[in-house]
């Protein structure tokens, strides 16, 4: 172990476990916070290729995951905000209840875990990238920051606040901390 490295401090919330059923707010960055995804016009977000593919990819995220929903994206020029359902369509932050010895079997394919798929939407789109007429020189190297953020939406009204900002997000974006 290298002690001259910084200690990374996980931000994911400690005894929930992730593989049970929830609804999670997503945001996921673009290497370098690149505007990749199209532009902001008019407080109007217009999708380039690969904002279609990064839209279009989520979305078909439930074909691979058979207990998943994909309730909404909005893409933006250099990240995503996406609400995603496991299991029950909202359940909130009850530790207790989700802590991983009350798992109980079922007929489904085994837990899916939120760390799963983020990480499996990212490998799709950035190899769907490299497979299409999309120019690499946009993304070369990486078109993901390491890491993602999520928010367990823990009721209704936590659930309105996040749809609010997201869909205002686009008319947001020159106030928006992402934006370069």
């Amino acid at each position: 172990m290298n002690d001259n490295l910084p200690a990374r401090k996980s931000i994911r919330l400690g005894g929930y476990d992730y593989s049970g059923e929830g609804m999670y707010f997503v945001t996921i960055c673009t290497q370098d916070r690149k505007c990749l995804f199209g532009k902001i016009m008019n407080g109007s977000m217009t999708l380039n290729n690969i904002g279609i593919v990064v839209k279009d990819v989520w979305m078909a995220l439930p074909k691979r995951f058979s207990n998943i929903n994909m309730v909404e994206i909005t893409v933006m020029p250099n990240h995503i905000h996406g609400l995603i359902t496991v299991g029950a369509p909202l359940a909130g932050a009850r530790i207790n209840d989700n802590r991983v010895d009350n798992f109980r079997a079922t007929a489904r394919v085994a837990p899916t875990h939120i760390g799963n798929i983020i990480g499996a939407y990212k490998s799709l789109v950035y190899d769907l990238c490299l497979k299409t007429e999309i120019p690499r020189n946009n993304f070369l190297g990486k078109l993901w920051q390491r890491n993602y953020y999520e928010h367990i939406v823990r009721d209704e009204k936590d659930l309105e606040r996040i749809r609010e900002y997201i869909e205002n997000n686009p008319s947001n974006w020159s106030e928006d901390e992402l934006f370069v």
